[in-house]
This record gives structure tokens, sequence and C-alpha cells, in this order.
């Protein structure tokens, strides 16, 4: 008989939910959801996970009816404790003595029955599993809705379906029970819509809201394309104002507004600001990238027929830049050299005392790393933004507004730019300071939090890292690489080993999954070096360049011999080779190659020519090993021949310590 396969539609229904925990979630529920079929045997597949502000839904199928019938071997009593305990088992499972079998255990013979288990039906299964199934969603908050004690939820669940095949899976959580209702947007659409698992997307949409956040997103895009179709004008690309938009929304519609040029006067970092974070409008550009007075807003409505969502977001947007004219204004009247002193009273950290301490380290700290008179400059005004109005009400625009007030103010432009740019890079994708000095502060204003923190035992752990630490260490490593500065990790780590490890889990991770370098070759090249990254990164480019070429791995895998052979004689150098101890023809040989490789190394001018002149070695090598015994009786020699491999291993990982390459 064909086994029956159903699909599968859960839809949790809820208040808002905050966008950036919706990717998250989606992400659990079907983790959860795949457990849950695969711990039961069911079978099927999850085709999809999507949502809106209000939903979260998931959909499978191939949902077996019914789980198959199983076998359970249930353990008894040891053979040992005689006729009546198996009688007692035998009575427990329901059958007769002879239907017990005896199995050997490392315990020794115990009675065991194979007892036959009929499956479950999916329904049934599915009712009892999704209540606990949904409230185990980790969400960084939660909350009550029906009194302590209750079900937490990110939010109030107000609704649920669930449907395997035609038939509602029977559950409830919080009193709200399940059922195939749904509700369609808060104002456009209507309540309490039957669906089933068939027409459930398209009911959505009669009843404006679209599921698919793929679908949102192409009408935010394609309704923007026609806003601005003809006009010049372009909306400044924001990805993740973009991502907020489609997971604010249930059918999201583009308008265009406009505000008073007068506004332009205005830095557009401080326009930019405003418009992204305090109201989630896009900013608008003209052709040649200069700030438009327009703005794309995004409403969570069909239409705007009489433009009053137009104009009550201009109305906004405009008392939003008056508030912003004013804190400019105001804070001009205290230049940010006046400011310094008043960074005594901004604590940075308890421990750490304030931000005028901070400021102190950090250009003593500049001083050390050679930065230049801009760059010292900048040090002792950057944090000095913190006590502006402007930085109090846009604390997004810190760094930024200190920049641009110091050009105001007559600084030298290297040191606005330094201050703009200190806090820079903020993540993977986003550019190192423009300038040295800018890059020489940024480093400094980073590492000094490092230090400061781990000193205090602040050092991040598992997902725990409330000052951004990694994001710091992170940043620090690609000013080094990127920028080309050529500084000792020691020093900046001041002595701290816990640091030196935490910079050293940031740097293999930086050339592993940013720059694409294979991990044992991010391995053996610290673990030949690591103090200048500089010089890391250019033994990396070495070791992947010659690593394709014939004697390359083979020669790592004799050096893995070598060190193997050394270790097992525990022999740690010392001791010139003494010539007149080694055998005519391979030993010899051997030592004659490597005093030619050595000296073609050191003159090749590159890692990678001294490489490829040292994996030229591999024929001598192998023919060594072939012919020559290392351990022979002979104490001398055996200690000749040690030290020969010794020099040849400790000099030939210079560059990258071939015993970390992966052969095979």
């Amino acid at each position: 008989m064909a086994v029956k396969r159903l699909p599968f539609l859960l839809e949790i229904g809820s208040e808002e939910i905050p966008d950036w925990m919706i990717p998250t979630a989606l992400e659990q529920l079907q983790s959860l959801f795949e457990g849950l079929l695969a711990e039961n045997h069911l079978g099927g597949k999850v085709t999809s996970v999507d949502a809106t502000p209000r939903r979260l839904v998931l959909t499978a199928e191939k949902i077996i009816e019914r789980q198959p019938d199983a076998e359970e071997i249930v353990s008894g009593p040891p053979k040992s404790a005689g006729e009546g305990a198996a009688l007692g088992f035998a009575r427990k499972m329901g059958v007769d003595a002879a239907q017990l079998a005896i199995v050997q255990t490392p315990k020794g013979e115990y009675y065991s029955f194979k007892k036959q288990v009929a499956g479950r039906s999916a329904a049934q299964i599915l009712a009892e599993a999704l209540p606990g199934l949904i409230l185990k969603i980790n969400w960084p908050k939660t909350m009550y809705w029906t009194g302590k004690g209750g079900p937490r939820f990110i939010r109030p669940i107000r609704w649920i379906v669930a449907l395997l095949g035609k038939d509602i899976v029977p559950f409830e959580i919080a009193g709200v029970p399940s059922g195939n209702l749904t509700n369609g947007h808060r104002r456009l659409g209507k309540a309490g819509i039957k669906v089933n698992i068939r027409n459930h997307v398209e009911k959505l949409r009669q009843n404006f809201v679209l599921l698919s956040a793929a679908e949102r997103r192409q009408r935010i895009e394609a309704g923007i394309a026609e806003l601005l179709a003809g006009t010049g004008l372009h909306i400044k690309a924001d990805e993740k104002l973009l991502h907020t938009l489609v997971f604010i929304t249930e059918f999201p519609t583009p308008i265009l507004g406009g505000f008073d040029e007068q506004y332009l006067a205005l830095p557009s970092e401080v326009l930019v600001t405003v418009m992204r974070h305090h109201q989630k409008y896009f900013s608008v550009e003209t052709a040649d990238g200069k700030l438009a007075p327009h703005f794309v807003a995004v409403m969570n409505t069909s239409a705007d027929p009489e433009g009053l969502v137009k104009k009550g977001n201009e109305r906004v947007s405009r008392a939003r830049f008056n508030d912003a004219r004013f804190f400019w204004n105001v804070d001009q009247h205290k230049p940010l050299t006046a400011r310094v002193e008043d960074l005594a009273h901004v604590t940075f950290q308890a421990k750490l005392g304030s931000y005028q301490a901070k400021t102190d380290r950090v250009v003593a700290l500049v001083r050390e790393l050679g930065g230049d008179e801009a760059a010292i400059r900048a040090a002792a005004l950057a944090k000095c933004d913190l006590t502006c109005e402007m930085v109090k009400e846009f604390t997004d625009l810190q760094g930024v507004v200190g920049g641009l007030y110091a050009r105001a103010q007559g600084e030298p432009e290297d040191v606005a730019l330094a201050i703009y740019d200190h806090y820079k890079p903020l993540s993977m994708e986003d550019t190192l300071p423009r300038t040295l000095a800018g890059q020489i502060l940024a480093l400094a204003d980073k590492v000094d939090t490092l230090r400061g923190c781990f000193q205090i035992g602040l050092i991040p752990s598992g997902s725990r890292d409330p000052f951004a630490l990694r994001r710091a260490a992170q940043g620090a490593v690609r000013i080094l690489v990127e920028g080309k500065h050529s500084l000792s990790l020691t020093t900046l780590v001041s002595g701290d080993a816990q640091l030196r490890e935490f910079f050293l889990d940031r740097i293999k991770y930086y050339f592993r999954e940013i720059r694409g370098f294979r991990y044992d070759e991010v391995n053996a090249a610290l673990a030949a070096g690591c103090d200048d990254l500089v010089d890391v990164e250019r033994r990396l480019e070495a070791i992947q360049a010659v690593r394709p070429t014939a004697d390359f791995e083979p020669l790592a895998a004799s050096f893995k011999r070598i060190q193997n052979i050394l270790k097992q004689a525990a022999f740690t150098g010392g001791g010139a080779v003494d010539l007149n101890l080694l055998e005519v023809g391979p030993e010899r040989e051997l030592h004659d190659e490597f005093q030619r490789v050595r000296a073609a190394a050191a003159s090749a001018g590159s890692y990678k020519g001294a490489l490829e002149a040292i994996a030229s070695l591999r024929p001598k090598v192998d023919f060594f090993f072939d012919k020559v015994m290392v351990n022979v009786p002979d104490q001398a020699v055996r200690q000749n021949r040690l030290a020969l491999l010794h020099s040849l291993l400790t000099e030939s990982s210079a560059i990258a310590d071939f015993s970390e390459i992966v052969t095979g």
C-alpha cells in the first residue's frame, strides 16, 4: 500500500515583530521543524519560510500521514537474577516468559524483549509538538501577555494557522487555538480569512499582504524606479535600509517627498542621517552624486491618492531638519578645542576612566606608532564631539560630526579627515580611513580600547561582546594589512598574552574567510612569524603562488618527516654540521644543494622566488631518505645527520612552517 504524503502549513500571527529579529527567527523555525520531522521519522521537507511584521510562515511537503511501525528492544533484568525476575519482566511486557530473549552485553547476559511499536499519525505528533516548538524560538527579548508565568514570545500571538493536508492540526497557545483563519493587512485587509494550503498566499495578497519578502523588495525597488524615471535622480544605495523596509511592511508603496533647498546648506551627512535613522527615508542624489532636496519614503499601504502621507512625511522631515540646523548652530558657539576639558565628565568605562583619560592614552599611542602632527592633533580632538548637541541627538554621527566641525572651525584638512574617519572600518565591507593620519588614529583608538578592556577582564566570550572588541580587533587587522603598516603586533598587545591570542584568532579569520587563503597556508605562514602582518600577507601570497608547483607539497611531506625524526631523537639543535662526517653521495649532495638553495633564496628578491628555490630541494631530500639511514649506531655520525636536518628544516621554515601544510 502506497504511503500517503501530505503538505503542511504553519502561520504564527502576532503583533508587529522587530524587523531585525525576523530572519534569525525564520532560520530557527525551519531548523526546529526539520528536527521534529527527522526525530519522528515523518519524512517530508520544508519548502519555504517567510514572514511579514505580523506573521511567521512555514510550509512543508511530503510529510507521511503516519509513522512507520517500529521495533523497540526493551532491556530487562540480568539472567543471573533468576526465573522470578524474568517472569516479572514478561508480565510487565504483557507476554509469556518464553517470548523473552537473552542478549550478551558488556555487563553480562540480560533478558530483553523486542517490542512492536505502532506508528502514530503525523497530525497527532504535530499537535503535541508544535506549541513547544513555537515557544522554543529564541528571541533576544520575550514578553508575557497573559500574565506572569504564562507563555513568552516576542509579541502576543493573535492567531495560528496549522494545516496538514486539508485538516487542521489542533492545539492552542495561551488560549489561541490553531485553525484555518488568517488575517489580512491591519487597515486594508479583512480579518478571519478562511484559507487552505493551496490558496493561502493568494488569499493574503487579495487582502494586501505580500507574504514573500523577495516580492516586497521587488515592489519597493520597482516603485522607486517608477517615481524617479526621467528625473535624472537616483536614491543613495542603502542595502540595510531596504532590508528594514522589507520587514516592517506587508504591502509597501514608495512615495517621493521633497524639502526646502535651504536645508542643503547643512552637511549631507547630517541630512542623510536624519532621513535614514529617524524617518527610514532613502536619500535622493543628482546624477553627479550631490544630495537633492527630495526623499523616498515607503508606506505600508497601497496608495496616497490625496497626498496626505506625503505631506505628513514632509512636515516631519522639516521639523527634524530644523532640529539638526539648531544643533549645528548651537555647537559652533563652543569649538572642539574648548571641549577637551569637558571630556573629563564623560565616562568611557567605569574602571578605565573618562574620555579625557582615553584621549590622553590615544595621543601617547599615536606618538608611539609614529603618527605625524596631524594625527596627534586629531587624536587630541577626536572624542570632543561626544559633548556636542548634534551627537547627543544623532549618535550615529559621532566622529563624522567631529570631522565636520573641525573643518568648519579651521582645523587642517588632514586633521578633519582623521577625526571624521577614526571609527573606520566599522565592518568588513567598510572602507579604511582615507589618510595615513586617520589610519594611525583609528588603529590607536581601537588598540587602546582592546588593551584596556582585556586589562580589566572584559574579554568576549561566546556571543557576548558588549564593547564590540571583535570588531575593533578586526578593524585593526585590516588597517595593518591593507594600510601596509609594518607595526609590531607584540608592541600593540603590550605584553598581554590573552590579547595576543585574541588578535591571532582575528588574523586567522581575516586571511581565511576574507582573503580566501587556505587554512593550512595561514597556519604555516603564522607559525613562521606573525609580528608583522604586512610580511605575513606577502608570505601567504608566495605560498599560494608556489603551492601548485610539483615539488612544493612533496617537500612539505618530507619536512614533516624531518620534524618527526628530530622529535623522536629529542634533538633541538646545537652544533654546526661537520663536513668531515658527511658521507659522499646522497648526504653530501643534500648538504651542498642546501648551500646552493640557501644562497639562491637569499638573493631571490621575493618570497615567491625564495620558496621556489627551497622547493627545488625536493629531489635531493627524497634521494637522501631513500639511501641514508639517520639513526645509525655511530653517535657522532647520527648527531651530525640530525644537525644537518635541523639546519635544513629551521632555515627553510623562515617563510612558512612546511609541517603545517596538509598534503595527500
